[in-house]
């Protein structure tokens, strides 16, 4: 490994572990918050130039994105799965193979998205309720979002591979520059040319594309086994099967897991675009809350991933522990600080209905509070994850969060006396508690069962 490549990259496998994962989460979660960024923009600039209506129509499209784009995300958290575990076991030809054959992943992907965003929209957003007075502004969003998904996908692709070598600094420098753009488009396309909706999300999708290229530059220009080469691209089956094998069931679980979304969604649609609008911009301030927490899911994940092919299985619940506790500090600070200050972070958003701002106190209060829960579980499914076992975590989450959720919108929330947002919200929670305690135990007989191998 060249000097310039090393320094990038960080080992994942021999301690101090409390200061190498600090070191290695915090770029992680200044780059979601950049990402999250791009979508607080959109809401933020078209709240304050088009109002609360362009609000809910940027708000409804985002369960919608997540439930088509999360399947095919999680193949890139195959892909950097892969990589750490041939980082950890020093296989170059693995690292090459998993390289070569998730670029070409993406790019599929990305075409099977385009076509479905762009020719259903309109039909999946009548299916979710959308009300009638922005349900053509959501689809104009999401025609124009899903027109530029290609290089989304190839930058997120690549962003794992970085992280799972250890560089989680670049994927930060890309998405600062990208942000920057991001920002500066949306002002420009909204107050010069008011394009709304149209304006902000022409300007997520070229500073996606800016990103795309950035990443893609920083892995052709490695020197290490992770070099990407054009003339190199192919799918290698073995490699893809194993992409697939550890990737699939967690799009599967960020899927179904948004699917139980998507029908929240469409019961806060059903209480008016006030409550729509509220919902939105409350979700979009907890979003910078979940990103803090879900960071150290990607960190458990990498960490957990380069010690298991490094054979080093001692580490495996030294890294567990302190992941969970960072988790449970990062999640309880950010969250009491939302909830805290919620009104006058909702009205940065909602500009000129008073009752929209009530609406998301409501939302933060159920959510904000015991975030730290959700935070938990992420880390648990990272370090199965990292360990390989990907389905486990799949069908304890779709059974604990997406099951449970749905039992509670068909049956709890339907009869009168409960029929309110606050006993929808209250499933959020409920939901985290019983996954994690699902994932706990599962985690402890995974590592039973193995205990010849992890001693």
């Amino acid at each position: 490994m060249s000097a310039v490549t090393a320094k990038k990259s960080m080992d994942l496998c021999s301690g101090p572990f409390v200061k190498k994962i600090l070191l290695y989460t915090l770029p992680i979660i200044a780059t979601g918050l950049l990402q999250l960024l791009f979508n607080a923009a959109d809401l933020v600039v078209v709240g304050q130039f088009a109002g609360s209506e362009a609000v809910g129509a940027v708000g409804a499209t985002g369960s919608l994105i997540n439930l088509l784009v999360n399947l095919f995300m999680g193949l890139s958290v195959g892909a950097g799965v892969c990589v750490a575990q041939a980082i950890g076991a020093k296989n170059d030809d693995a690292m090459h193979q998993t390289v070569h054959t998730a670029i070409p992943a993406a790019l599929i992907s990305g075409v099977l998205l385009t076509v479905v965003g762009i020719v259903l929209s309109p039909q999946m957003l009548k299916l979710m309720d959308t009300p009638e007075e922005i349900i053509d502004l959501s689809a104009l969003y999401l025609r124009i979002y899903f027109a530029g998904i290609i290089p989304m996908l190839l930058y997120n692709f690549g962003a794992s591979i970085l992280r799972a070598a250890g560089d989680t600094k670049s994927p930060l420098i890309f998405l600062s520059i990208a942000g920057v753009v991001n920002v500066v488009l949306n002002l420009f396309f909204v107050t010069v040319f008011h394009m709304s909706v149209a304006g902000v999300a022409l300007a997520t999708t070229i500073s996606q594309a800016l990103s795309c290229v950035l990443v893609i530059r920083a892995l052709m220009r490695r020197t290490d086994a992770c070099r990407l080469m054009f003339a190199k691209l192919r799918i290698y089956r073995a490699t893809l099967i194993k992409i697939v094998r550890i990737g699939l069931p967690a799009g599967i679980q960020s899927s179904l897991f948004s699917i139980s979304n998507v029908i929240i969604q469409s019961s806060i649609n059903s209480f008016g675009t006030l409550a729509v609008s509220g919902s939105t911009a409350a979700g979009n301030i907890e979003g910078f809350v979940y990103i803090g927490m879900n960071s150290f899911h990607q960190t458990a994940m990498n960490f957990t991933g380069q010690n298991i092919g490094a054979g080093k299985y001692e580490n495996l619940g030294k890294i567990m522990r302190i992941c969970l506790v960072c988790v449970l500090v990062v999640g309880v600070t950010l969250g009491g600080l939302c909830y805290a200050f919620a009104e006058p972070l909702l009205s940065i958003y909602l500009t000129d209905e008073p009752a929209a701002i009530v609406h998301g106190v409501t939302r933060m209060g159920y959510v904000c509070v015991v975030y730290f829960l959700c935070g938990l579980m992420d880390v648990m499914s990272g370090v199965l994850r990292g360990m390989g076992a990907s389905l486990a975590p799949m069908l304890v989450t779709v059974i604990g969060v997406c099951g449970m959720r749905l039992a509670w919108i068909y049956t709890i929330f339907q009869t009168e006396p409960f029929h309110t947002l606050d006993c929808l919200f209250l499933s959020y929670p409920i939901s985290w508690v019983l996954t994690f305690a699902a994932l706990l135990c599962c985690y402890f007989v995974i590592r039973r069962s193995r205990n010849k191998k992890y001693a």
